[in-house]
């Protein structure tokens, strides 16, 4: 059993350090309740249609390969010419659903993107076949095309900004806040001592990696409050008008309180930027796809702003990897290389020159790629290109739809939204029906809670005599339940991440009866020591 002297020294780990912690303990529950792991957040369910599409691919590349050579499981190269309608001729739409959706995006590929059909068959025969290294390193021409009509469909609101944008996939979204981050400091856009704003509670990387030694920067905090319904208000965005202020970083929708910013906030966002021109801002919208008319700061100030995405969530890929980042082709970051002094111009082109001739003329985003790789392996960067296919893929099953109803986005906005209503009606927790809710997770305070069930000497009884950790440790190793700790995230001790993704729906009722459960057991103490 975990003591109080183990709860503190638990408690100095991250949130996901914690919750390794309590999976431990709560696959052996006392109880022998069943484990009920709701701390991660990936899903528990995958988009069918661009995996098949996937393995047909890969099917058409092997015979493609045994035209050149075939010598048993040695085979060949395969070649541009022809190569579509040879594709097109093996697939059979009339008896197979997934033949039928690859001719539909063969159809939107040239008459919608004006793509040429031989050239985009080649580039996802060989991506899959991943015989070649990526060519361009950054992105693969057509791939990138198809990424950012998908981003502009999904995350712009309307705006159009798809020939505007320069893409960098990569090893999903963790892989792009690293080379961010990193890229922004090897070319002195952020510097030891620099201040940053931060909007809390976020995705933990976003707190710990700025006060590493490697970077030393100052945060000043845009804090969300469970009260507001984790909304940021316009008085605390006005904290970006300092001039002071390097960087911005947010999540949009926000990890954990799962609300996308409204358009007062946004409308706010551009008003400081127009303050604070220089400010740079990054923003990390993996779950824009589970709200309603979602629109991504990047399309407010795009000259200001780097976006991430990643297609885990909504396609159940976080095996996969796949993430990119996106960048305007004119862009402050760009801007404020070109405005370094001459002594650090000279720095970055001793660091630059052994892959480009012209180091000023290299963009940041090609300079993220090459930092990615530690400048000597520039030359075989990027993702892997079966990556690059899969993030094509998954981008077309939903840009083949045009103007109907995305009808899987649909459903798996209703599962999320289906585990969020079990787990809140079980609580009888308050609920927020606002339209910017992802409700891809649940802030649960336990402060609140008991407080609402049992009166506030109990919830004092709680917070004075227990470490903030306590009920998450005895959540794991008496009832078999994995929720994550709030703190970790920026939030208030207390609060406690549900993840509404990965784990089946009747599940979120069972958890929401064995928090009760355990807030009984200990107001039962709380009245035994009166």
């Amino acid at each position: 059993m975990i003591n109080k002297t183990d709860e503190k020294k638990i408690e100095k780990l991250g949130s996901f350090e914690i919750s390794e912690k309590m999976v431990e303990l709560a696959k052996e529950n006392t109880k022998g309740n069943p484990y009920l792991n709701a701390g991660r957040g990936n899903p528990n369910w995958i988009n069918r249609k661009a995996r098949l599409a996937f393995s047909r691919l890969l099917e058409f590349g092997i015979e493609e390969s045994e035209r050149t050579i075939s010598d048993g499981d040695l085979v060949g190269y395969t070649e541009l010419d022809g190569i579509s309608n040879r594709f097109i001729s093996f697939l059979n739409p009339n008896n197979n659903e997934t033949d039928a959706f690859l001719m539909t995006c063969l159809d939107y590929l040239k008459n919608d993107l004006s793509l040429t059909l031989d050239e985009v068959v080649k580039e996802f025969v060989d991506g899959v076949l991943g015989n070649l290294y990526p060519s361009p390193n950054r992105v693969l021409n057509n791939t990138e095309v198809i990424l950012n009509h998908y981003l502009q469909s999904v995350l712009y609101n309307g705006v159009d900004l798809a020939n505007d944008t320069t893409l960098f996939p990569t090893e999903g979204g963790s892989a792009a806040i690293v080379y961010t981050f990193q890229s922004l400091r090897e070319n002195k856009l952020i510097r030891p001592g620099d201040k940053i704003a931060i909007n809390t509670p976020i995705f933990t990387p976003y707190l710990q990696i700025p006060v590493l030694n490697d970077y030393e920067l100052v945060e000043v905090d845009l804090s969300s409050k469970e009260e507001n319904n984790w909304e940021i208000d316009a008085d605390t965005i006005q904290k970006l008008n300092d001039p002071e202020l390097k960087a911005f970083f947010l999540v949009n929708p926000s990890n954990p309180g799962s609300k996308a910013l409204n358009d007062t906030s946004l409308a706010e966002i551009k008003k400081a930027v127009e303050n604070n021109p220089d400010l740079m801002i990054i923003t990390d919208d993996v779950y824009g796809t589970f709200v309603d008319d979602f629109q991504t700061v990047y399309s407010v100030c795009p000259f200001n702003t780097l976006l991430v995405y990643s297609y885990s969530k909504l396609f159940g890929a976080t095996g996969w990897r796949l993430g990119v980042i996106a960048l305007n082709k004119e862009n402050v970051f760009d801007k404020l290389i070109a405005n370094l002094s001459d002594e650090e111009h000279d720095q970055l082109n001793k660091r630059y020159n052994l892959v480009v001739m012209d180091t000023q003329e290299m963009s940041f985003i090609n300079r993220m790629v090459a930092d990615s790789r530690s400048i000597g392996l520039y030359h075989i960067a990027g993702l892997s290109t079966p990556s690059q296919i899969m993030e094509a893929l998954f981008s077309l099953t939903h840009l083949v739809v045009k103007n109907e109803e995305d009808s899987y986005i649909e459903a798996s906005k209703k599962l999320v939204n289906e585990r969020y209503e079990n787990l809140h009606a079980a609580l009888n927790y308050q609920k927020d029906e606002s339209e910017k809710n992802a409700k891809y997770y649940s802030m649960i305070n336990i402060y609140h809670l008991a407080e609402e069930r049992y009166g506030t000497d109990f919830k004092n009884y709680l917070m004075e005599h227990y470490e903030q950790i306590d009920f998450l440790v005895n959540l794991a190793q008496k009832n078999g339940i994995v929720l994550m700790d709030g703190v970790g995230f920026g939030a208030d001790p207390g609060d406690l991440r549900v993840s509404e993704a990965n784990l089946p729906t009747k599940d979120y009722q069972q958890i929401g009866l064995q928090i009760l459960d355990l807030l009984n057991d200990y107001y039962q103490t709380f009245k035994k020591n009166q």
